[in-house]
């Protein structure tokens, strides 16, 4: 990348009446540079099967090269229009709720020949029609695709196939799966049930396995036709989503991110957050930080809001403190959903960058400035490079398995303990990458710390590649509910935890649900509230490990809740209960403390000051310095004398550095 991209999402065909060029004028005086098109109107490109019309197309894409505002063309594949649909109905996916009925976007099943002979169509038609047009830089295929718990006839079929292929015979998938418990062994393959009435844990996890493969199959699908098409300057990219609570968090249970975005040249994603005074700026990190993992490189924000709801509409300086924070975690642009509030239709009021009356208002206004300083800055900011020293390791298929057998209350769930360790971590002050299971032994070995919450379902492979980080002088700190059934959710016959009892120096085979229990004698000092064990506890034994928390409790007090054991070089502890968040705060804190990662000077940084840095591309440190909180903050700057890049003033080393509220210094060193 040679420049930051600063952009929107913009739909010509949406407009009320016609404003193309005023809307290309606020642009620029908004500093915009990219645009993304297309990607929602399949009906307008192809109004009746087979008859083509991209004049909507060509209007902008002639407009915003004339101004020099670069676009990224998508595939509209994900709102299938009517015709389609009066033609084929069974192309709309059949859920666990029943068939699909038309009118939403993502109601369709990525696998239906029908509908993939469309998409190949349009796609084909709309790429060779823009490929060589000037003001193309890239393509995105589809828009945060998911498998929409598509389960019908023609899904189950492939399912059939797959196991066939995978396990080849009957007897392997009985033996593997369980299928003998409650008579639901299969002895012939045209006796293979559809999954979804399953009550198998594992087979229900492996068709949750195949489905995500669906989407990794379909995006890869539809980039090898771009592919053909592109010119060798252009990229291709996708916009991945997260789980969805009100906002975004946690990993995203329908796509195995990192399978998925192995054929894009750059990763994208979407990033959706609280605001006003629930911005913290963790969403913006966690996104990014997995955004950033996927590809071991600067990525792409191509979606995220700028007023949206009415409890979003950003506070003065948060939309400038939100752009910044995407560019700390390493992002190479910042692009808004969308330009103009749309009239009409579901997202009424999900507002864009402009309001209704496409007038100018304080958060345009905020854009502006943004505009002008990404401009500025770029060469300074642009491909940000981060060597951090902790790795998050998240599982798809923990998630999966922990949905089956979930927490007692079912409320909390494999996303909430993630959380609960990023969280803390992130208040910390302390970077962190994402790896997936598959990781390579020379991969761990890049890190310090590894953090693996509730890896509940994984190979013994992976936990023999743990082991032997620890052992190679490497720290990992396990929650509860790790190493307890292998990749097919079968718990394993050894006592608990399993493979990892060696690293580990515990054992364990009972767990129970904590009332009013407590950790003896506050051992992390967090008073009352903080001390309390919630929802889950396991009993451990030590063998070799040292205890660093014990139950209170007149029946299970002596039990250990939180360990520590010295193995090889290296060392593992594991939390074998749920913690509240400031017990976690303070055993991570021990932990980066004993791998020399936290230090005395950096105490004063902590939430709401987010400190984060990386290296540019002139091989300078930059360090960004956000306030997310109304007050106005000081700290000491306790880093290398360097220049403040917004004031351009020199910052010297010890000197007080006032951060005003929801405020960003940005310093080069």
């Amino acid at each position: 990348m040679d420049r930051l991209r600063y952009g929107v999402a913009y739909y010509d065909e949406y407009m009320p009446y016609d404003r193309l060029e005023q809307d290309i004028q606020m642009m620029k005086e908004a500093g915009i540079n990219v645009v993304r098109i297309a990607e929602s109107t399949w009906s307008t490109m192809e109004p009746q099967n087979g008859v083509f019309d991209f004049r909507s197309v060509d209007r902008v894409l002639t407009a915003m090269h004339k101004a020099g505002i670069q676009v990224i063309v998508g595939t509209p594949t994900y709102a299938v229009p009517t015709w389609m649909v009066k033609l084929h109905p069974d192309i709309l996916a059949v859920t666990p709720q029943g068939p699909g009925k038309y009118g939403t976007r993502q109601n369709m099943d990525i696998t239906h020949p029908a509908y993939l002979y469309y998409a190949e169509r349009m796609i084909r038609k709309l790429i060779a029609h823009v490929k060589d047009h000037p003001a193309v830089i890239g393509f995105q295929t589809d828009n945060e695709t998911k498998h929409y718990r598509t389960v019908g006839p023609n899904v189950q079929l492939q399912f059939l196939k797959y196991m066939r292929d995978r396990y080849v015979t009957l007897e392997a998938v009985n033996r593997i799966f369980g299928l003998d418990y409650w008579s639901n062994r299969i002895n012939a393959w045209e006796d293979f049930p559809s999954m979804e009435g399953t009550i198998n844990a594992s087979l229900g996890a492996e068709f949750a396995k195949f489905t995500r493969k669906l989407v990794s199959d379909f995006l890869s699908w539809q980039v090898s036709i771009v592919n053909e098409f592109k010119r060798q300057d252009q990229f291709v990219t996708h916009n991945f989503d997260f789980d969805w609570r009100g906002h975004s968090y946690g990993m995203q249970p329908e796509v195995d991110h990192f399978d998925a975005s192995i054929p894009f040249e750059i990763a994208g994603v979407d990033i959706y957050h609280p605001s006003q005074d629930e911005l913290t700026g963790i969403e913006i990190s966690f996104g990014g930080d997995i955004a950033r993992s996927l590809k071991m490189n600067n990525y792409f924000v191509l979606e995220t809001q700028a007023q949206a709801f009415p409890h979003w509409t950003p506070y003065p300086g948060q939309l400038r403190q939100q752009a910044f924070s995407h560019l700390a975690s390493g992002a190479n642009m910042v692009s808004y959903w969308h330009w103009h509030s749309i009239h009409n239709s579901a997202e009424t009021y999900w507002k864009g960058l402009l309001s209704h009356d496409f007038q100018p208002n304080p958060v345009y206004m905020e854009a502006k400035s943004i505009g002008r300083d990404f401009a500025r800055l770029s060469p300074k900011l642009t491909n940000l490079k981060k060597l951090n020293q902790v790795a998050l390791l998240l599982s798809n298929e923990s998630l999966t398995a922990l949905e089956w057998f979930p927490l007692p209350g079912g409320q909390i769930k494999y996303n909430d303990i993630v959380r609960l360790i990023y969280d803390e971590l992130y208040k910390l002050n302390i970077e962190c990458d994402v790896l997936p299971p598959s990781v390579s032994q020379e991969k761990l070995a890049a890190y310090k710390l590894i953090l693996v919450p509730a890896l509940y379902c994984a190979p013994d492979e992976l936990l023999h590649r743990l082991n032997a980080f620890v052992h190679a002088g490497g720290n990992v700190l396990y929650t509860f509910k790790s190493g307890f059934s292998d990749e097919n959710v079968k718990v394993r016959t050894s006592q608990q935890p399993g493979i990892i009892q060696a690293a580990c120096g515990i054992g364990y085979s009972m767990f129970v649900e904590p009332t009013n229990v407590k950790l003896k004698d506050d051992p992390f000092e967090v008073g009352e509230e903080g001390n309390r064990v919630e929802v889950w506890m396991e009993l451990i034994q030590p063998t070799t490990a040292k205890v660093l928390a014990y139950y209170d409790h007149p029946h299970w007090g002596k039990y250990a809740a939180v360990t520590q054991n010295n193995y090889g070089f290296g060392k593992a502890t594991y939390m074998g209960c749920l913690l509240k968040p400031a017990a976690v705060s303070r055993l991570l804190e021990i932990l980066l403390q004993e791998t020399s990662l936290l230090r005395d000077d950096m105490k004063q940084e902590r939430f709401p000051i987010i400190v984060k840095s990386g290296v540019n591309t002139s091989g300078n440190r930059i360090l960004y310095f956000f306030n997310y909180s109304s007050d106005y903050m000081t700290m000491t700057y306790m880093h290398t004398p360097g220049k403040e890049l917004q004031s351009e003033r020199t910052v010297e080393t010890g000197e007080q550095l006032e951060l005003d509220p929801w405020g960003v210094s940005i310093i080069e060193v």
